[in-house]
């Protein structure tokens, strides 16, 4: 296998991202369709148990296992970067299956003190075979990464969600009669099923496509220990970071419907206004993160080779690129969420009320994009410790803002965005200080957000006149939304071209994207 460019290698994570996320959107509108709002939030009430159980069991080694394996192969050093990926799999399988005990002694405690509804405990008990299988397949995933070829993690990933969409709703739909709680254990248990196929996938992969070398050395005590030092270095501040955030929604899921209930609200009504915030708001919200997420994956490996060779040039010109394609998907995203989220929510999940949730989100949304990339960054560069730090501290505000400003009669909900929107303006403004302060090199304001920024204020306006004379001319209010999105779509490539954002090299990359020349 050949490895790929920077921006081929995020292509290729796109294109399976779009793929995943539109089937995944239909999966979240059948969804929501088939279980209500109250369905989906006892579902996102006992997927972040699962998720933070996960993330204990991983660790943190794939995205060590990228890092590493990058550095080692930017070196001509192949052999070490197995070394890594065997050393990694040993440790991945003894966390797994601890975890995994742990995890099924702790289903009564639960059961007793956590969960709503009683019945939702076998969702939860179905999640236990995928911690084994999704450990080790990370792991693969990781090895290929840091080779630079993201092909291996996207085919598993669009395999994953194709078998987890269709049994998962199979199952859920005959499931369905016997309650909303067997339905949602039917929704798990597609999950493991889209985990069992991509683990066996990447296999055969693995098998198949990895690279070879000529001769292997027998693992050295020194040798071990090394490889562990380095793994754990960046593993552990990765594993706080992801298990913070896996806790903060899991106190989320748990706070809101509670905080919501002081506001006034009734049990049922706060359970499917946290599903709208969920399963309608952010995942919504969330689409954009199909870019910003490809583009940190990638980033891992490609700033941690650029670090190993002391190429500042390219740590440069890698870092402005990634803020500059967040930028340019995120903000016309963002104006879209803003001036039509009613109309949004409507045509996609058939609750527009849901719609007063994400345009409040959006005002902070470029925020959350920019963050994500930020930390990519921050990871690559091996500083996985100061993206702990400042998470530590935005999540602190979010939970502190969510208990007061949620409880308000007068706020509700809107008290639940308000916290949110904040704590990502203060976790991408901590990110960006710390990058500045470590790398100590220019950025391009201009390049990376200036004229990104210029195209999506045309685009805005233009979106906003267009809305208040299109209802004479159109029919359902459906079709006018498709149109507006039409017509934004058509817009916001002109405004960029106007303000000068697209250069040639763009028009390069893509008719080179087009002949598939990665």
């Amino acid at each position: 296998m050949t490895r790929q460019s920077f921006l081929g290698g995020t292509l290729i994570l796109l294109l399976a991202s779009f793929f995943n996320h539109f089937i995944g959107f239909i999966y979240q509108i059948i969804m929501i369709r088939l279980i209500k709002p109250e369905g989906v939030g006892l579902f996102n009430m006992i997927y972040p148990i699962y998720v933070l159980v996960l993330i204990l069991s991983t660790a943190g080694i794939p995205v060590a296992v990228a890092k590493i394996v990058a550095e080692k192969t930017a070196t001509g050093n192949l052999r070490e970067a197995y070394r890594v990926l065997y050393i990694s799999l040993v440790c991945l399988v003894f966390s797994s299956l601890f975890f995994t005990v742990l995890f099924i002694i702790s289903l009564p405690w639960l059961q007793k003190n956590y969960l709503a509804h009683p019945k939702v405990i076998y969702s939860l008990f179905c999640f236990t075979p995928a911690l084994l299988i999704v450990s080790l397949c990370s792991a693969f995933r990781g090895f290929f990464q840091g080779l630079q070829q993201m092909t291996p993690t996207a085919v598993t990933q669009v395999a994953e969600q194709i078998v987890r969409v269709t049994s998962g709703l199979i199952m859920a739909y005959f499931m369905l009669p016997y309650g909303v709680e067997y339905a949602v254990m039917g929704l798990a248990i597609g999950i493991v099923c889209g985990e069992f196929v991509g683990f066996l996938l990447m296999l055969y992969i693995y098998v198949r496509q990895r690279p070879r070398f000529k001769k292997t050395t027998p693992f050295l005590p020194e040798k071990l220990l090394a490889v562990l030092t380095q793994i754990f270095q960046l593993a552990i501040p990765v594993t706080f970071i992801r298990f913070i955030s896996t806790i903060s929604s899991a106190i989320e899921a748990l706070l809101i419907p509670g905080r919501l209930q002081t506001a006034g609200l009734t049990h049922s009504q706060s359970i499917a206004t946290f599903g709208q915030l969920t399963g309608i708001a952010e995942s919504l919200l969330y689409i954009p993160s199909i870019v910003t997420a490809s583009l940190a994956t990638t980033l891992i490996p490609v700033v941690s080779e650029a670090a190993a060779q002391n190429d500042h040039y390219l740590i440069r010109s890698r870092i402005e690129e990634s803020i500059r394609i967040t930028m340019l998907t995120g903000l016309p995203a963002v104006a879209v969420f803003y001036l039509l989220p009613g109309e949004l929510c409507a045509l996609f999940y058939g609750y527009g009320a849901a719609g007063v949730i994400l345009g409040l989100l959006a005002l902070g949304a470029p925020f959350l994009y920019l963050q994500q990339t930020f930390t990519g960054i921050l990871q690559g560069l091996g500083y996985a410790a100061r993206p702990l730090k400042n998470l530590l501290i935005a999540s602190a505000f979010k939970i502190a803002g969510i208990y007061y400003l949620t409880a308000v009669p007068q706020l509700g909900i809107k008290g639940t965005v308000l916290a949110m929107s904040v704590s990502y303006f203060i976790l991408a403004g901590l990110n960006y200080h710390d990058l500045k302060t470590l790398i100590r090199l220019p950025l391009d304001f201009n390049y990376c957000a200036a004229k990104p920024l210029l195209a999506t204020t045309g685009m805005a306006l233009v979106i906003w006149q267009t809305k208040l004379w299109l209802p004479a001319f159109f029919g359902s209010a459906n079709f006018k939304t498709i149109n507006l999105l039409l017509i934004g779509a058509l817009s916001y490539p002109i405004f960029l071209y106007l303000a000068g954002g697209i250069y040639s090299y763009d028009l390069n990359r893509l008719r080179s994207f087009i002949k598939l020349k990665f």
